[in-house]
């Protein structure tokens, strides 16, 4: 974590940002989610998250939270655990959470990652109200929707591992459709990938390597579109440290201390 130094962080998944102000780490963006696959490769070469870790480099540090196949259930247990820091929750400028793709997975074809509608709105709001009490307010958090699922690719990847399909990209969208009202329940921004994807009838398998997971067009679209949300939290951070020109030759600790 940096301790003592004045590194901003930002965590997959779970986005959050910080104050220029600081002098604890700073977490530029948390972000939080459901799949290490859409979250661990973002910060492979062309991921999102690698992406948005390099507009804001030397401003905040981007923190990976990739859960490898948890739902919104799970998620909310976990995330006390997540969040317990003594760091400042004013470090914080945004925290992404973004779960849904595992809660609608089929219930009759995958009930231990299944997760009813109803509750993953609840969920969603639990998140919120436990980022609350850690003092990261509704206007620093930032939903992501699940992406749409092409079911004849997904449908082979299942076969392959000797399971049916168990997703519908119908139920996404009503998972997405939950999300982004509990957003505006909640008063926090949202990323409705399932929508945008689909918009206008562009052939959004583009965007999925497998049908499910996203491709490298899927994972430039979503550090676009996330950006346009981010930007304007981080636009007056100011660099961590000065530029190399600027420090003294001659007493450098004047410069760097």
């Amino acid at each position: 974590m940096f301790e003592g130094s004045k590194r901003r962080k930002l965590i997959s998944e779970l986005l959050t940002v910080a104050p220029s102000n600081c002098s604890a780490p700073r977490w530029a963006s948390s972000l939080f989610s459901s799949s290490s696959r859409m979250l661990k490769f973002s910060f492979q070469a062309n991921g999102w998250g690698a992406e948005i870790a390099n507009k804001l480099a030397r401003k905040c540090d981007v923190v990976n939270r990739g859960l490898s196949g948890y739902n919104s259930r799970w998620a909310k247990i976990v995330l006390p655990r997540l969040i317990n820091s003594p760091n400042s929750a004013d470090n914080i400028a945004a925290v992404t959470v973004f779960f849904g793709a595992n809660d609608c997975a089929l219930e009759d074809k995958n009930p231990q990652q299944h997760v009813p509608l109803q509750e993953y709105s609840e969920n969603l709001k639990e998140i919120t109200r436990l980022l609350a009490s850690a003092g990261v307010s509704a206007d620093r958090v930032i939903f992501i929707t699940p992406p749409p699922v092409h079911e004849p690719a997904w449908e082979k990847e299942c076969i392959l591992k000797g399971c049916p399909l168990n997703r519908h990209n119908s139920a996404v969208g009503q998972y997405a459709q939950a999300c982004v009202q509990t957003a505006s329940q909640c008063g926090t921004d949202v990323l409705d990938l399932w929508t945008l994807m689909q918009k206008d009838g562009q052939d959004y398998t583009v965007y999925l390597s497998d049908g499910l997971h996203l491709s490298q067009k899927g994972n430039q679209f979503v550090s676009q579109h996330l950006w346009e949300l981010l930007e304007s939290r981080v636009a007056d951070l100011p660099f961590i440290l000065p530029y190399w020109g600027d420090v003294d030759p001659k007493s450098p600790e004047s410069s760097l201390l």
